[in-house]
């Protein structure tokens, strides 16, 4: 994990120098320490300037908890280059190329198309919450809604989504 923290803080100074705008979804990130873990899988990925680019994007991010969460070693492996590939998919399932604010999602569960197109989430709003089913039927809670960036807007998340078979909306 020290690696791993190195890596992040590393990532989130070069990420903090080279973005495009000071309210990119990329720049709010990296100025949050909550998010050095996402940090430094976004850079590693090569998605920073993406997401520090025009938008549009809705961003699932989620928190350091959520990564730590994950079965040990799990983070340190995907950052791993040989990984990329993995590691990217990941991410992609967490950004949707449109701006949903937390009162677009309908009443209900419903799917939605993220950028990794071959997946699928299920988004429910309810009860003035919203909750994020993945491709393992598990479910991540939306814990702060509707950051607003210059390109687009962040969803805090308290479990890292992963891609599988489709989730089940009920």
């Amino acid at each position: 994990m020290k690696n791993l923290r190195t890596f992040a803080a590393a990532a989130t100074l070069a990420v903090a120098g080279s973005a495009a705008s000071a309210a990119s979804i990329t720049e709010i990130a990296a100025g949050d320490e909550r998010f050095t873990t996402l940090v430094a899988a976004v850079t590693a990925a090569g998605l920073a300037d993406t997401l520090a680019g025009p938008g549009n994007f809705t961003v699932y991010a989620p928190l350091n908890d959520a990564f730590a969460a994950l079965p040990e070693g799990t983070v340190e492996t995907l950052l791993q280059e040989e990984n990329k590939g993995q590691l990217t998919d990941i991410l992609l399932y967490h950004v949707d190329d449109r701006v949903l604010m937390a009162g677009d999602f309908p009443a209900g569960s419903n799917y939605f198309k993220p950028i990794n197109e071959s997946e699928r989430l299920c988004i429910t709003s309810a009860n003035g919450g919203v909750t994020i089913a993945d491709g393992t039927g598990e479910m991540a809670t939306v814990v702060v809604a509707n950051i607003e960036a210059d390109n687009g807007v962040i969803h805090v998340i308290d479990k890292v989504l992963l891609p599988g078979t489709r989730p089940a909306c009920h």
